[in-house]
């Protein structure tokens, strides 16, 4: 087996749901040991979400908590309790990084804030992710990804024009802080190699949304005096950039350069509205006409198939491409042939195919080497082989609560 990227790295997650895990996660399938910290009895929130296999719900089922969780050891501790702390410190002794996703106020009663796990080991990297970072007015509020994308700007430019702002798809808050938090940490260990000395890594899922949405909203508003308003299914620039019906499904049509835009005209056939003068500059169509031109360009697309206009377009060198829905992508030649879906067999949940990573290392690969643990599947082999505790220790810990 190849040497990975991160092998030898030592990470423990005491988090929950997307954010924290999916930062392990991107450590994990690149060779970081991960040791993750569960609740006794109720596991991690995501093991409640679905997608389940055969809509049959279980804990053990939960298609979002097996693809978060892989390449993980999985163990139960109730960090409430005295000795739940006292073992967590042990375990954070040795440690190189700690992701925690809980309320700052809570860490800091238990004594599992960074002043205090600082001092229990210098070397260690702590990155806490939650949903308005570890100071400011906010740090002691709840929040879930509908507020942070809120906060942060996102939601203004999500939806359509005339209606209400929407938050952004599928969690997507905490994928975007769970992968920030994760570059953020590696940025925080390659300083530990010059300095030998730990720090604290502070993601806040507001910050994260503002950052992306005012890299593009900054000029437009400080500079240009312009408001980012909702496009819905297209972005105001040019015409066309936008997404509209076919007979089969849907289209991206993107045309940055206006010889694109002509060529696709000449595959429609010339229709005879492009000579309409309204029509001959594309940034005045895109902000003042666009409805109207989507509505003949649509008429022109039901009569097609998705890989009729896609295959007319690659013979054109058309920057336009259908838009797959999650079968198609699935089964994509293109993503077939590199190899990017890999299959796992897991008890009770059976052989599932997993998304891959968007990246390929040439010496240290990605890799899926064991499926997301069952709950405190590693117990055993976490306290008893690496603490010293014994089988008796574990099994008055059960009863206690404690594991």
């Amino acid at each position: 087996m190849a040497e990975q990227a991160l092998s030898g790295l030592k990470v423990v997650e005491y988090g929950s749901f997307i954010s924290a895990p999916y930062c392990t996660k991107l450590m994990a399938d690149l060779g970081a040991e991960v040791i993750k910290i569960e609740e006794p009895g109720l596991g991690d929130e995501s093991r409640r979400y679905g997608p389940f296999p055969d809509d049959i719900s279980h804990p053990e089922r939960s298609g979002l908590f097996l693809y978060l969780n892989g390449n993980k050891l999985g163990t139960t501790l109730n960090v409430k309790t005295r000795t739940g702390q006292k073992i967590l410190k042990e375990l954070l002794k040795d440690a190189d990084v700690f992701v925690e996703s809980n309320p700052p106020k809570k860490m800091a009663d238990l004594k599992l804030d960074y002043a205090a796990l600082g001092e229990l080991n210098p070397r260690l990297i702590v990155t806490s992710i939650t949903p308005f970072g570890q100071t400011g007015p906010y740090r002691d509020y709840k929040g879930y990804a509908i507020n942070t994308a809120a906060l942060g700007g996102q939601s203004m430019r999500t939806g359509e024009p005339d209606r209400e702002p929407l938050a952004p798809a599928l969690s997507q808050s905490h994928y975007q802080s769970g992968a920030m938090g994760s570059a953020s940490t590696f940025g925080a260990l390659f300083s530990r190699m010059s300095t030998g000395m730990g720090q604290h890594v502070d993601i806040s899922e507001a910050e994260v949304w503002a950052t992306i949405h005012l890299g593009h909203g900054v000029h437009l508003g400080v500079f240009e005096g312009r408001k980012s308003i909702r496009a819905g299914h297209r972005t105001i620039s040019v015409y066309p950039w936008c997404i509209l019906p076919c007979k089969d499904g849907y289209m991206c049509l993107i045309a940055i350069q206006g010889y694109q835009w002509k060529r696709f005209l000449e595959a429609m056939g010339s229709p005879e509205w492009m000579g309409d003068p309204r029509f001959r500059d594309r940034i005045v169509m895109a902000f003042e006409h666009a409805d109207e031109v989507d509505s003949l360009v649509e008429a022109w697309l039901i009569e097609h198939t998705k890989e009729e206009i896609f295959e007319m377009c690659r013979q054109g060198q058309i920057t336009f491409a259908p838009v797959r829905n999650l079968a198609e992508v699935a089964h994509n030649p293109h993503f077939e042939e590199r190899k990017y879906f890999v299959e796992m067999d897991r008890r009770y949940a059976g052989t599932l195919k997993y998304p891959g990573a968007p990246y390929k290392l040439s010496e240290t690969p990605w890799q899926l080497e064991r499926p997301a643990p069952l709950l405190g599947e590693h117990n055993e082999e976490i306290y008893c082989g690496r603490l010293g505790y014994s089988k008796e220790d574990l099994v008055r810990m059960r009863r206690g609560g404690i594991i």
